[in-house]
């Protein structure tokens, strides 16, 4: 650090903080020890390359590094990284004079001819160091043609030439320069190293500052040293000596964490009225509609690390100890809110760049959050119904005996239309409701269904779902098949009935279109009507064939070939399935009752805010 005495501001050669402490040697690199460490064991053991290019973003030290590189290099004892910044060579590399350290601005000397103009110097040994040293900033900015003019004198330079690039693109070189350079990448510095710097700088300042004060700094900065120490200087000059959070807020236009906290709280409590009057509070306080949203996005980017689980050194926006705060709303907004809210605000800010009404589209944003559905509840309720396995006690909403008051009933041939008092429609319950029902396999028409019981005993119930167990067909005994079971003509269609209750709804629904005959001890044919040749070929496929062939294995014991067979029509088959009987009143309750009391239908009812307003008779 700089012992140089503070200078009064009203001083003609004042200068500014960010030049006045910028690092002079390898030890006062800032949050880039791997680059210094690597450059001086290159300077000791005589490794040192002949072109190096520095990347990185803005005012991480790069050109710093390069400055004290090119010291190091040319020290009058020889090269080494413990050099004396007193001496003439440092000093007047410091302030930019030195002859043999030439530092070239490539936005503005960018073309061909300031390149060749290069080349043609190169030639010349240095008049008193050892080496000539070219520091290009923003090297990117080069044309083509100026690189191409580059690349020899770049890969066979005098051995008395040193080149140092930086850019804060690299990507916009060509590929030619970038394979002849040793690359370092600067690393965006740390926010506690840069809270360190600054009350350092503070401290030579003579000036006090609170920790929260420089925190806020430090977290604006986005891993800049440099901005962080202009942002210092700037919000120093507006204090009396003693530099608070609160004058940091007021000096840079924007929200403390306990605002954009109390926002946030309110639209989790889907609170819009009070949503809107802390942003206009907000905006009342000099903040900007735009900075608010970017404080947004940064805020939900910190709340999205606490919730899935970061801990308080990930927040890189918000103080640490607000840890336990975010856990809190995290949990209670759900990880796939917080998401789509991240989504939404980073929507907003777009807008909000390419239009004059920055406010009007933050707060129909903030509305919009509002008024968002539980999306975490809904990705659960998916990922149950997806996957079979039974949801957990907690999202089962309890039965609801009457869902909406006077609901209209719906139109033979038209679809039901939901109430106003349903925020949500009612047709996302189609398929999740057809789910238990598909599953079960068709009774026959001589045959009366048995009445199914309000619970599953647990000799019936299957683990795989909390639905009533489908009544399978029984075999010649009376009694259903028991597992590793000997195959017969008489049970192989009772057989083939189980396997299917532990296979995918819609693999049930093909195979159960066909009737199963035994052929040997271990060969089932199952035979599809004439007209379902297009359910036969679906169940060809790999995804339908392999899970029944492995269930019906695992239930007789030893592997099962499966054979596709194609039925001809006959007087004594049906051609088309006979409409079921209709049910009677007292059926039609009982399975309304059996619907209801279904955990996937309660969950979708306490997630969508709906109505059950038509149930289909069982197919």
């Amino acid at each position: 650090m700089s012992d140089d005495p503070p200078v009064p501001a009203n001083d003609s050669s004042y200068v500014v903080v960010a030049r006045r402490y910028r690092p002079r040697n390898f030890e006062e690199l800032v949050g880039q020890e791997h680059v210094g460490r690597a450059l001086t064991n290159a300077i000791e053991t005589g490794r040192v390359g002949h072109a190096y290019l520095f990347t990185g973003a803005r005012g991480v030290g790069k050109t710093s590094t390069a400055r004290i590189f090119a010291k190091a290099l040319n020290n009058p004892g020889g090269p080494s990284a413990t050099f004396d910044n007193n001496d003439d060579v440092a000093q007047a590399i410091d302030s930019g004079e030195d002859i043999d350290v030439i530092e070239i601005d490539g936005a503005s000397n960018r073309g061909i001819d300031e390149i060749r103009s290069l080349r043609a110097n190169v030639g010349v040994r240095p008049s008193r160091s050892r080496y000539k040293i070219y520091i290009i900033d923003e090297v990117h900015m080069l044309t083509q043609a100026a690189f191409n003019a580059l690349l020899k004198t770049l890969e066979e330079p005098p051995e008395h030439v040193k080149f140092i690039f930086c850019t804060t693109d690299p990507e916009k070189m060509p590929i030619t320069v970038l394979s002849r350079c040793q690359r370092f990448d600067f690393a965006p510095v740390e926010v506690s190293k840069i809270v360190k710097r600054l009350q350092e700088i503070v401290a030579a300042e003579n000036a006090e500052a609170d920790e929260a004060a420089l925190e806020l700094v430090a977290r604006r900065a986005a891993g800049s040293m440099r901005d962080s120490q202009s942002l210092l200087e700037q919000v120093l000059s507006f204090s009396d000596g003693h530099l608070t959070a609160d004058q940091v807020h007021s000096m840079l236009g924007t929200a403390d964490d306990e605002r954009l906290h109390r926002l946030a709280q309110a639209m989790c409590e889907r609170d819009a009225a009070d949503a809107l009057a802390q942003l206009d509070a907000a905006v009342d306080a000099g903040v900007d509609a735009g900075r608010i949203a970017e404080q947004l996005l940064g805020y939900f980017r910190d709340l999205m690390a606490v919730t899935v689980g970061c801990d308080a050194t990930l927040q890189r926006h918000t103080a640490a100890s607000m840890h336990g705060e975010l856990k809190k709303l995290g949990d209670a907004w759900g990880l796939q809110t917080v998401l789509a809210v991240v989504a939404l605000i980073d929507q907003t800010l777009v807008r909000i760049r390419h239009s004059v009404y920055g406010r009007v589209l933050l707060e129909s944003t903030v509305i919009q959050i509002c008024n968002l559905p539980d999306l975490q509840a809904i990705a659960d309720l998916a990922a149950a119904a997806g996957s079979g396995k039974p949801l957990p006690p907690a999202q089962a909403a309890p039965q609801k005996k009457k869902l909406a008051a006077d609901p209209a009933p719906p139109i033979a041939g038209q679809p039901a239309t939901p109430t106003s008092s349903s925020p949500a429609p009612a047709e996302p319950l189609a398929p999740v409701a057809a789910a238990p029902v598909s599953a079960a396999p068709a009774t026959s028409p001589t045959q009366p269904e048995p009445p199914e019981p309000a619970t599953s005993s647990p000799a019936t119930s299957t683990p795989a779902t909390n639905s009533p167990a489908p009544a399978g067909p029984a075999d010649a005994s009376g009694s259903p098949p028991s597992p590793k079971m000997r195959l017969s003509a008489s049970n192989v269609q009772a057989v083939l009935a189980q396997a299917l209750q532990g296979v995918q709804p819609m693999t049930a629904s093909i195979a159960s279109m066909a009737e199963a005959q035994l052929e040997g001890s271990s060969k089932i044919n199952l035979v599809f009507p004439a007209e379902s040749s297009m359910s036969m070929k679906r169940m060809d496929l790999p995804e339908h064939r392999g899970p029944v062939s492995e269930a019906l294995a695992e239930i007789v014991g030893h592997p099962v070939t499966l054979q596709l067979v194609a039925g001809a029509a006959s007087p004594g088959r049906p051609q088309a399935p006979k409409p079921a009987p209709k049910a009677t009143a007292k059926e039609r309750m009982e399975r309304m009752r059996e619907i209801e009391s279904h955990p996937w239908i309660q969950a979708c009812v306490q997630t969508f805010q709906a109505e059950i307003v038509k149930i289909d008779p069982k197919q």
